[in-house]
């Protein structure tokens, strides 16, 4: 997992404490990162991200 590409591309979306489903798509397309790497950065982050509007129904 690359976490300093992460925090980039979280900066320069605008992403600091939450993240939507579909922008975390659009960060993995756009930066080739992998949904999984950025769903554990989410996860492993002080304080955490949270996802929020999870396509699949999984984060609410």
């Amino acid at each position: 997992m690359d976490e300093e590409l992460i925090q980039k591309a979280f900066a320069e979306n605008g992403v600091t404490t939450e993240i939507r489903c579909e922008q975390a798509f659009a960060i993995s397309e756009k930066y080739g990162i992998p949904k999984s790497d950025i769903a554990r950065y989410c996860n492993r982050h002080d304080p955490k991200i949270k996802i929020r509007a999870c396509q699949l129904g999984c984060f609410r």
